[in-house]
């Protein structure tokens, strides 16, 4: 049966696996090298160092894919707002685990204090994290076109939003990233 929990460093080679796989194949990056272990985990720490979640999805001891958000930019302001990844094994293909992945991303974000998530989606041709993203309540909020050049071909970028708790309708609480 699937598990969703939080990262631990043990996650790191699988994790930096299944991001490589996504860099050298796929178009939902704009990253056209693969990520040393050092530089993902030091990547991971920085995530955590800010108190906001790390989480991968396991199957039978396998680590199947990790979701995670990271601060949307780096200004002050932005401290309720975060950018999510999420990333999965090419053999978790339709299983639905992505699904639940950032189901469990989005309530993990909520109790960190998180009020705004975006996602910022490589290729407006990538069905899959577009329909993940729509299917749990995010709103498409615009297009980049012909922003990144990997493959040989212009990519677009999808960016979507979803709010979280109160969203906009109350002022925050200091606590954000530190739950």
């Amino acid at each position: 049966m699937p598990l969703i929990r939080p990262s631990t460093d043990h996650d790191l080679d699988a994790i930096t696996r299944i991001y490589g796989h996504h860099v050298l194949h796929g178009t939902g990056t704009f990253e056209t090298t693969p990520p040393t272990l050092a530089e993902m985990t030091a990547r991971r720490a920085d995530v955590l160092s800010k108190g906001l979640p790390w989480l991968v999805v396991e199957d039978g001891g396998q680590v199947l894919g990790y979701a995670y958000g990271n601060w949307f930019k780096p200004r002050p302001a932005y401290r309720f707002s975060v950018e999510d990844s999420i990333y999965m094994a090419p053999e978790a293909a339709g299983k639905g685990l992505g699904r639940a992945l950032l189901t469990e991303l989005l309530a993990a974000l909520e109790r960190a204090g998180i009020r705004k998530v975006m996602a910022v989606i490589g290729d407006s041709a990538n069905a899959g994290s577009v329909g993940v993203h729509t299917a749990l309540g995010f709103e498409r909020v615009g297009v980049v076109p012909s922003c990144g050049w990997k493959f040989g071909r212009w990519l677009d970028i999808v960016m979507m939003q979803r709010s979280l708790g109160q969203g906009d309708r109350t002022p925050p609480e200091e606590t954000a990233g530190q739950a």
